[in-house]
């Protein structure tokens, strides 16, 4: 395995660079790669959230420099979303992550529809200040069992319902930080078991790539986050959802 590091190193930058600028999609895709290679699953997911404590951390970092950050916002995901997180990556151990999968496609899908809707709308950006605790639970509970799910669930239901793209995606990288940490410690606490090939080469990947998806976050109008953020939204849910039921 440590002859493939160098493409663990490819797809930690590419993964870090969509999930850096958009908020969303560092664990999707670099599930999707590794369990495509065969790898189990929580396996899968476990060595995805050891390398994201180092790429979550950085891409954090680097959305406070360029001043991506809702203080206010970044507060109130951190203790749910622990939460949220350490269920989940208990219950991964417990049961297949796939049972779940679908559903959590049916909602992104209409979240990512949501999203792209807004593009059509005068509506100005407002603060979403009800329902946080409970969304940063699902989104840590989800991202756990699905290995990616924090950004997806999180982000996209904050700027579905009016929140501005770029705060939220700086405020929901910079939180993730804390939940991934929770997630690989529970997971090294009842596994015990590393795949450090993997870990390597996401790490080193998605450091790199880090910086720049923050700077982009920033320069990027918020009109064409939003549509990107919706299509990526959409996209991967159909795809979930037909790997599941197809």
């Amino acid at each position: 395995m440590w002859e493939q590091v160098g493409m663990f190193i490819v797809v930690g930058f590419l993964a870090q660079l969509i999930d850096g600028a958009l908020g969303m999609a560092y664990g999707v895709s670099s599930n999707t790669f590794l369990l495509s290679l065969g790898i189990p699953p929580v396996i899968s997911s476990s060595s995805v959230h050891i390398a994201e404590i180092f790429t979550t951390g950085v891409s954090g970092l680097s959305h406070f420099k360029f001043g991506n950050i809702d203080k206010k916002l970044f507060s109130k995901l951190i203790l749910p979303g622990v939460i949220g997180g350490i269920l989940g990556s208990y219950i991964l151990t417990q049961i297949p992550g796939s049972i779940i999968k679908p559903f959590i496609a049916i909602y992104l899908a209409i979240m990512g529809v949501m999203i792209l809707g807004k593009l059509i709308s005068k509506k100005q950006y407002r603060e979403v200040k009800k329902g946080l605790g409970l969304l940063a639970i699902i989104g840590g509970f989800f991202d756990a069992i699905g290995g990616g799910g924090w950004g997806p669930i999180v982000t996209s239901t904050l700027v579905a319902n009016g929140n501005h793209p770029r705060f939220t995606i700086g405020s929901v990288n910079a939180s993730e930080f804390f939940v991934t940490l929770a997630e690989a410690i529970t997971f090294i606490t009842l596994l015990g078991i590393v795949r450090w090939p993997i870990v390597l080469g996401l790490i080193v990947g998605g450091v790199v790539a880090a910086p720049f998806a923050a700077f982009l976050c920033k320069k990027l109008p918020p009109k064409l986050l939003m549509l990107i953020t919706g299509s990526v939204v959409v996209f991967l849910s159909v795809r979930t959802m037909a790997l599941a039921w197809l």
